[in-house]
């Protein structure tokens, strides 16, 4: 099963040629290289490093994207030449929730969450140092192929992103934002959950949440309607994600995302209607 994905990602020139070019800016790299110093999991930034200023430790390659609260760009580490992420979020958004994010990710070490090397302050942005995932978002994928996903491809990454989420959800931690784009593929064509900007933490004290936080066509019901939710919502999400990944959109994509909320609180009070 993950055989054929990589296989076929293959010919995407995302991987497998030499030279291969960035999915994101087109520019060329050895893929011997990447495969070199991409996937060694033990790869950590040494106090030294830390300890200086991020240009110095890191060369900015391109702009993958834009993820929550700030850029993220691919960058190579000097000294090694690993390839890595880095996410620029500006100092005057919400620190609050920045340093949420960055606690949750720190205490995150499995194989199907992207991990977290570090971070650095510079000016007035924190640099946030993160796994580099050469494939991309489920999401860039389709785009590049101009197609959806088929039913292998997509229980392979069901497989992965349910394994990613057994591993929060035992430690009472909800990704809330389950999506194609905040799922990533590494270059050996396994997913990994990404983003971790709207993350929660149930605490011992806390059974459910009532914000309202995520994007409401993957939102699930209860979330809408601010009753209180659990883990369950992230396993909702991740329905209409497989949706997604089957059909190329969300259901209800061509709706206002607004309507889409109303939409489904009507749905749910209509339910509740028949029910009593």
């Amino acid at each position: 099963m993950f055989t054929y994905l990589v296989l076929d990602l293959q010919t995407l020139n995302v991987t497998g040629s030499y030279p291969a070019e960035c999915f994101s800016c087109q520019s060329s790299y050895d893929v011997f290289f990447q495969f070199l110093f991409l996937f060694s999991l033990d790869f950590k930034l040494d106090p030294e490093s830390l300890n200086k200023q991020p240009e110095e430790v890191f060369d900015i390659l391109c702009k993958l994207g834009e993820g929550s609260y700030g850029s993220v760009y691919k960058a190579i580490h000097k000294s090694t030449g690993q390839c890595l992420a880095v996410k620029q979020v500006p100092v005057d958004t919400d620190l609050q929730e920045i340093i949420k994010e960055i606690s949750i990710m720190q205490q995150c070490d499995s194989p199907y969450v992207v991990k977290y090397y570090g971070s650095y302050f510079k000016n007035s942005d924190l640099w946030i140092v993160m796994e580099y995932c050469g494939c991309g978002s489920v999401s860039d994928i389709m785009r590049l192929r101009k197609q959806t996903l088929n039913e292998n491809e997509i229980a392979a990454i069901l497989r992965d992103v349910l394994t990613g989420l057994q591993y929060l959800h035992s430690r009472r931690k909800i990704h809330r934002d389950v999506k194609a784009g905040n799922i990533l593929l590494n270059t050996e064509g396994h997913a990994k959950l990404a983003d971790f900007g709207v993350a929660g933490q149930l605490t011992d004290t806390m059974a459910k949440r009532n914000t309202v936080i995520g994007t409401p066509f993957w939102m699930a019901p209860e979330v809408i309607q601010e009753i209180g939710y659990d883990c369950k919502a992230d396993i909702w999400s991740l329905g209409i994600t497989a949706l997604e990944m089957a059909e190329g959109k969300p259901p209800y994509a061509d709706i206002h995302p607004m309507r889409v909320s109303m939409f489904e609180s009507f749905k749910i009070m209509q339910h509740l209607y028949l029910i009593y």
